[in-house]
């Protein structure tokens, strides 16, 4: 009799411990995240057409080197864009030049996943990337103009 007591109580303090955890649980859904893409974020009207545009004029940048701009990616939450610097067969810079922004939850994700693709994408030098968990929308929407724009560039 004593040992069912016992499970009982075990059961019910580990039932309670275990709800006050989930209860306790806080979502990140703090303001700082809201604000960290925006030095991602570039004009849409910069090279939007999509057209390879060499950089040659550039002191820094060498002759073969050209930016390429993706087309836009409609997504569910709105449009990404993507933008590709490539230098001699090498992707040197990546810039999201369009990405949905609509509301704060928008901006936190975006702030969290863009750089994670940005990175993904020049560790792999190639579109080959892995979706960041959360913002499955805006991945797919960035590699489908990432591949365009690699399309472009002719990697």
């Amino acid at each position: 009799m004593v040992t069912g007591v016992r499970r009982i109580v075990l059961w019910f303090i580990s039932t309670l411990t275990v709800v006050t955890l989930l209860f306790g649980y806080h979502a990140s859904t703090s303001p700082e995240f809201a604000t960290g893409a925006t030095g991602v974020l570039a004009s849409p009207a910069d090279g939007a057409s999509g057209t390879p545009s060499g950089s040659g004029t550039d002191g820094a940048a060498s002759a073969s080197s050209e930016t390429v701009t993706g087309p836009s990616a409609d997504t569910r939450w709105g449009p990404v864009q993507v933008e590709v610097t490539v230098d001699g067969g090498t992707i040197t810079d990546v810039t999201v030049v369009d990405y949905p922004t609509e509301n704060g939850k928008d901006r936190a994700i975006n702030a969290r996943a863009i750089p994670i693709l940005v990175q993904e994408t020049l560790d792999a030098q190639s579109d080959d990337i892995d979706m960041v968990s959360g913002a499955t929308v805006t991945s797919e929407g960035y590699v489908e103009s990432l591949q365009a724009a690699l399309d472009q560039a002719g990697l």
